[in-house]
């Protein structure tokens, strides 16, 4: 089983004035979120690690959970209020997010919420800021100092520098990470922003000398680039008329790791001897999943019978 790690939250974007306002479309979301949502439409068995209100937007988070086959067992549930989102975008459906989250259940993950994991865990995902606010920070690291010896690590930064604006934090995530780390997934936009006099092909350098296995890094309409020790490989970007990119790089991250999952590449081992066709084979199918949600309003991420196989 999957188990994904993180905030759940409600993505709020505009949908036009109102006689005395503004009307406002909340969504279910949040990148772990959606990680293990689309993991779960994808056909992979999953569970999400994190906490939720008991408030009526919470219920409603954990009713989306479950109604999408994601298993809520380590959901622990906390007297916060949801955390939210405004989105907005600009002409290329690129989004912008003001979050309004202090205090709120995303964070409120105690250390003692590790009991709650299942034992089958095959391979832990997990980033964005539930990783550098508290306390949920230290629980995530807690859990990949225990795991990371014996279950396969798969991390994305998917920076918010408006939930933390220090980047110091993000860095030193990353530079703690990158030893525990087995698949790290990065934005070429992240990177510039933690490493900017660092390319790519030097990034993946010394990721793979610290220890990681696969490093991806997506370009956006430029595509992804994937290395390990053995193989470099690019894919390119599929032609889509855009709606927007809410969701773009958690579907990207849950259709790699089933692609490895399909085809017996999720152990450190078979990931770290994938062939150049088995990368651009698990590149492309990232891609694809990933161009179908820009092509839909949100993190609507696409279910196994829409993708190839």
């Amino acid at each position: 089983m999957f188990v994904v790690c993180g905030e759940a939250l409600m993505d709020v974007f505009a949908a036009g004035d109102t006689p005395t306002g503004t009307a406002l479309d909340a969504r279910v979301g949040g990148s772990p979120f959606n990680v293990a949502v689309g993991l779960a439409r994808l056909a992979q068995p999953v569970a999400f690690f994190g906490a939720l209100s008991r408030g009526f937007l919470g219920e409603r988070l954990m009713r989306a959970l479950r109604d999408e086959g994601v298993d809520t067992a380590s959901v622990a549930q906390v007297d916060a209020p949801t955390t939210l989102g405004l989105v907005g975008l600009d002409a290329q459906g690129v989004p912008s997010y003001a979050f309004y989250g202090e205090g709120g259940a995303d964070r409120q993950l105690a250390i003692d919420a590790l009991g709650l994991l299942p034992a089958d865990i095959r391979a832990i995902h997990l980033g964005s800021y539930a990783t550098v606010v508290e306390p949920i920070a230290s629980t995530l690291r807690a859990l990949v100092e225990r795991e990371h010896a014996r279950t396969l690590i798969c991390y994305d930064p998917n920076i918010r520098l408006n939930v933390e604006p220090d980047l110091a934090r993000w860095s030193d995530m990353l530079q703690w990470m990158l030893p525990r780390t087995d698949l790290l997934k990065i934005s070429e936009e992240d990177l510039s922003l933690l490493l900017p006099d660092v390319s790519p092909q030097q990034f993946a350098d010394s990721a793979l000398a610290q220890g990681v296995h696969l490093i991806v890094v997506t370009r956006g309409g430029e595509g992804a680039l994937a290395w390990t020790r053995s193989e470099s490989v690019s894919a390119p970007a599929i032609a889509v008329q855009v709606i927007d990119t809410v969701g773009a790089g958690d579907t990207f991250q849950a259709a790699l790791l089933t692609w490895l999952a399909e085809h017996d590449c999720l152990s450190i081992e078979a990931m770290g001897s994938m062939s150049a066709s088995q990368l651009q084979a698990a590149l492309k199918f990232a891609v694809d999943a990933a161009a179908i949600t820009c092509s839909r309003r949100g993190a609507d991420l696409p279910r196994r019978s829409e993708l190839a196989r």
